[in-house]
């Protein structure tokens, strides 16, 4: 899967630079006593570009991760990887803008801080409800025909619960890392078991939606080539990891 990964990665890279030069690109803005690079526009666009940045680099971090036996930490990264993914589609899949897509816009382009320093800050960044975005991401895949809503969001409600105890250390979690002859906490990585094996089969997953959201994005983008492109080593990705052949059918 090594070499499949990295096929994804330059492929994924091609069409990220593709993308990114149909905006436009951040400014130098005044901030405090220096300055910051932002996109002034703040456009939707500029917003799913930067999403994908993030996928990118997530990708990167989980195969080092994986590959270092820091698993508990790889799991945390799979699940932003998720919350990514969902942000992405809610951004591109939407047909008009409501009221919940510019309270997510103004709340992702508002600073982390109003002063010079955090102390000083009074400002507190608005979250929009993870609860809402998925079930306004699995009603919009709904009415392209993607299937019963309420089954959507009980699977990415069932994805986020596996991995969210990564994210805020629960004790069953932790205690993957607690095994061995002499049992111990492998504080070290995990390099060599079974759950390093158990979690080289699930990396699959997060580069399987990567895929997905950079055509879905390439396609609003008005690139339907290149999204028919990526649609298209999808299916070569899932035939060679041998993996959903229901996806095949």
């Amino acid at each position: 899967m090594n070499g499949l990964y990295n096929q994804t990665l330059y492929h994924l890279d091609t069409a990220f630079k593709r993308l990114e030069a149909m905006i436009p690109p951040p400014q130098k803005v005044k901030h405090h006593e220096g300055f910051v690079y932002r996109y002034v526009e703040q456009t939707y666009e500029q917003a799913l570009v930067q999403k994908l940045a993030r996928v990118m680099s997530g990708l990167h971090a989980a195969r080092l991760l994986l590959d270092n036996g820091l698993l508990q930490e790889q799991g945390a990264m799979h699940r932003i990887l998720q919350e990514l993914h969902e942000d992405i589609l809610f951004l591109a899949l939407r047909k008009e803008e409501t009221h919940l897509h510019r309270e997510y816009l103004e709340a992702f382009y508002q600073e982390e801080f109003d002063a010079p320093t955090a102390f000083e800050s009074t400002q507190k960044r608005p979250m929009v409800s993870r609860k809402k975005i998925r079930a306004a991401v699995e009603r919009l895949l709904e009415d392209m025909g993607g299937g019963d809503s309420s089954t959507g969001i009980e699977l990415s409600r069932t994805i986020e619960k596996t991995h969210s105890g990564f994210v805020h250390g629960a004790s069953p979690q932790i205690m993957d890392m607690y095994f061995g002859d002499t049992p111990h906490f492998h504080v070290h990585g995990m390099i060599g078991t079974q759950r390093q094996e158990e979690h080289r089969y699930d990396l699959y997953n997060p580069f399987f939606r990567a895929i997905i959201a950079f055509a879905v994005v390439a396609k609003v983008f008005g690139e339907d080539d290149l999204s028919r492109d990526l649609h298209k080593f999808l299916l070569e990705f899932d035939a060679i990891s041998g993996r959903h052949e229901a996806f095949r059918d």
